[in-house]
Parts: C-alpha cells; structure tokens; sequence
C-alpha cells in the first residue's frame, strides 16, 4: 500500500492543459509510470516543439468542454487531472473575458462531463494560495480552513474561489469520487518559466516602498512530485503545496543580485504600469497584491497525508538562481532607467508629505 493511499493505479488517465508547460511534463510523468496504462492529453494543439517531443507517449485528443462527456465515458476512463487553468488574463487571446471562460466555465463543463463517467473514481484539481487573497487583514498564517477576510481582488483568485466551490458541489453528487484539490504556492526553479521567474530574472526589479512582504514558492519538480501522488495513490481533500519557511522580497531580491526599484502604492495601479514598462509580462492584481502583502500557508496536512515534504522556499529559489546566475545583467541603460525611478518615487513621497502637511 503506498503511503496513505491504496494499492493500484488508475488505468486510463484524462490529463487537460496539456498544450502548457505544466500539464505536459505531468502527463509525460505519468505515461512514464508502468502503473498507469493510458495517458490522454486533451487540450488544444499549441504546444512547442519542446512539449510535442515530451508528448510522444501521450494520447492527444482535441475535443471541446461540452464534448468531454461523451470522452470520458468511451474510453472507461478512471481519473481526470485538471491543469487548464488561464492565471492573468492576455489582452491578444480575448483579455479577463477569455481567461475567466476558460476557468470557471471550462471546469463546470469538465466537471459535468465528470459526473456522467461511470467509471471515473477520482479527479484532481489544480488550485492556487491565490484563492486565500491577500490583505492587511490576512492572518500570519493560511490554514486550509481559514476562510479569505477579503474577497481577492484579481480576476485568478476569484476564479479560484469558484472552481472550488463547484468542486465541493461535485463531491456531494459523486461521494464514490475521490476528489483532490491542491492549492498551490507560485511555482519557482530552475526549469519553470512563470510570470514569477520573468519578475527576478529581469536586472530592475519593482517593489512597493515601504513594503516587505513575505513569500512562499513551490519548486516545480515538487509539484510534479505531488500531483503524480494524487494519482497514483488516494489522498481526499484539499491542501496547501509550498515550500516550507518564507523569503522577504528583499530577501529574495538579494539573493538573486537584482536591483529594487521601490514605487509609491497608488491603489497599486502604477505598480502594474511600471512593471509593464520594464517588459515583465502581464500583470494581474492577484500578483501584484502578493508583491504588496505577501502570503504564507501551512502545509503539515500535506506533508502528513502524502508523507512527503518539498524542499523549502529558500532551497527552490536557490535552484532558480543557479539557473539564471550570470544570464542577465544590469546594463547602463537599465540602471538609468532604476534610478529615474528611484528619483521620481522620492519626488512622489516628498509631494505627498507636503499635501499632508
């Protein structure tokens, strides 16, 4: 029996999203495993020619949301692993309209399509802390029963809150499922490539003055580690994956040899702005509050039921920078632009002292 599961695996596995980074290696992972007899990848056919050649043991099959009952019940599959989740919306795919019918319309669909397969005995879910907010008024620490003080201000953590909640509906219809939902941390290391990573490679790194929140990251292969778990053995219920202990973002700024940049927190929109202008990638609010108020999770449950600890936030983002040391450096123009900010965010606190004053 493996550890706090059942003896056997699945035989047919339904992995979606696997056109993106994470779902692919997760389902190449899986069809690796002699346990399992079929992987099916279903998504659209997007990927690069880095994921096509991971998924050449995956059965790709192109259907949309709405068809997938009918799939799932042709092919007896056994477990469904939901990874096609949208985390910032992309103004050239159809913007927060898009992302949010991708999430939360896509899942109901799937999850319809899940209650009609007969033989379907557990569904895995990803999730993220995201779904937890973040605030002034958030407690040190995050357990899976604490309940968001303030609804998330990005459209990903509210997308987040409502996946879950049809998730709970699919577990009262379907007691004979088991049903994992995993809330994870942002994912770091050195093969990940998330708007996280995008955000401490570049050499100016902006930052809220007067800010320090403190941040928890997730190792990639450790979430690969405990999404393969989820299949392969029976863990019900929902858990927080991250890295234990934390990292400030002063911290993990040093750490990475970067250059902070702090800005003045006008309702965090200028924070967006110029983190937009330096050329790192679509922010949402989601990210940006994370930026303001950092989030920290417990996860003894995880490391309880799945007998299993991830290496700490401090080790998976040491991992990062190995990776990237020497990749990127601060050139002149890149410094004078740092400092032009530096100067214009004085300018902005010595004018708002004069007004207060």
């Amino acid at each position: 029996m493996t550890p706090g599961g059942t003896p056997g695996a699945p035989g047919v596995v339904v992995v979606t999203g696997v056109s993106r980074y994470l779902g692919a290696h997760v389902a190449a992972r899986l069809a690796a495993d002699p346990r399992i007899e079929r992987v099916i990848g279903v998504d659209q056919p997007e990927s690069g020619a880095e994921l096509t050649d991971l998924l050449d043991r995956v059965e790709r099959v192109r259907v949309d949301a709405g068809s997938l009952g009918g799939l799932l019940a042709d092919l007896d599959v056994d477990a469904v692993v939901h990874l096609a989740l949208v985390t910032a919306p992309d103004p050239q795919h159809g913007g927060r309209s898009a992302m949010k019918d991708q999430n939360v319309i896509g899942t109901m669909q799937l999850l319809a399509a899940c209650q009609r397969a007969p033989r379907l005995r557990k569904l895995v879910v990803r999730s993220s802390t995201a779904a937890y907010g973040a605030s002034f008024r958030d407690p040190a620490v995050f357990t899976e029963e604490t309940e968001p003080r303030e609804v998330p201000r990005g459209g990903f953590g509210r997308d987040i809150l409502d996946i879950e909640g049809y998730v709970r509906g699919f577990r009262r219809r379907r007691p004979d499922v088991t049903a994992t939902v995993l809330r994870f941390a942002p994912f770091i290391g050195s093969t990940a490539d998330t708007t996280l990573t995008r955000y401490f490679s570049r050499p100016v790194v902006p930052t809220v003055f007067g800010r320090d929140p403190r941040l928890q990251f997730l190792h990639f292969d450790d979430a690969l580690e405990v999404l393969h778990r989820s299949i392969v053995e029976d863990h019900p219920g929902t858990y927080n994956v991250a890295g234990p202990g934390v990292l400030s973002l002063s911290q993990a700024i040093r750490r990475a040899g970067r250059v902070a940049v702090p800005v003045l927190e006008p309702g965090l929109s200028s924070a967006a702005a110029i983190a937009r202008n330096l050329g790192f990638g679509r922010y949402g609010l989601d990210q940006v509050d994370l930026f303001v108020h950092g989030r920290v999770v417990d996860t003894s449950r995880l490391e309880r039921e799945y007998a299993f600890t991830p290496r700490s936030t401090a080790a998976a983002f040491d991992d990062f920078i190995r990776a990237h040391h020497g990749g990127i450096v601060v050139g002149r123009d890149q410094l004078a632009v740092a400092e032009q900010l530096v100067l214009d965010g004085i300018r902005q606190v010595r004018a708002a002292v004069r007004e207060n004053s």
